[in-house]
């Protein structure tokens, strides 16, 4: 729901940041990758409840993921480059309910597993619209430098990383918060199922 508008924010700074970066010779997947590495280790703290040490690559992680696709503007972004961006951003956002599942398990393994089971539902239906908005050539008018088709929500990739530093901010909340957050992803999955199934339905 707040991507577009963060985008728009953060925007000026991520350009100016990629033209650095495109000019050290720096490439797009380099980053994917690096962002995707330093979001492991933000796991790795949460599960050894080192919180404020999460936060802080966390908050890299997401930096480094959103300079990836400037930097691919900046060269040819390819099919490759966009595949290899949205897997892995996915295996980054299951990773954190997985690592407070491993840091306190009496505590967390229940509403974790109820969270990811929620993340299922927003991105199969996320990517199964976009697999065939690709096969009938369809764009996003919202979000048009994207290599995929980003079918909006109420929970996007902006509330999702709110969600996860309030969950590294304040620990003993984690059931609360996760339950809360799976109970938006849920109406966000029902909503791209009945938008996602109208629009391929208007265009046979």
């Amino acid at each position: 729901m707040l991507d577009k508008a963060a985008t728009l924010l953060i925007q000026p700074a991520v350009n100016a940041m990629a033209r650095v970066l495109h000019r050290l010779g720096i490439g797009a997947n380099a980053l994917t990758l690096t962002a995707f590495g330093t979001g492991m280790v933000a796991a790795y703290c949460v599960a050894s409840n080192a919180f404020m040490l999460a936060i802080a690559f966390i908050v890299l992680s997401r930096t480094l993921d959103a300079l990836d696709g400037a930097v691919a503007r900046l060269a040819v972004p390819t099919d490759a480059g966009g595949f290899l961006d949205i897997t892995l951003d996915f295996l980054f956002y299951a990773s954190i309910p997985l690592a407070f599942a491993f840091a306190n398990p009496l505590q967390n393994a229940l509403p974790a597993a109820v969270l990811l089971a929620a993340f299922v539902g927003t991105t199969s239906s996320f990517l199964a619209f976009a697999t065939l908005a690709a096969k009938r050539n369809l764009h996003s008018a919202a979000y048009p430098n994207k290599s995929f088709y980003f079918l909006g929500g109420l929970t996007e990739a902006t509330e999702t990383l709110a969600c996860f530093l309030a969950m590294c901010f304040w620990p003993r909340y984690f059931p609360e918060l996760a339950y809360g957050f799976a109970a938006l992803c849920a109406v966000t999955t029902a909503t791209r199922v009945i938008g996602g199934f109208l629009m391929l339905h208007k265009r046979p």
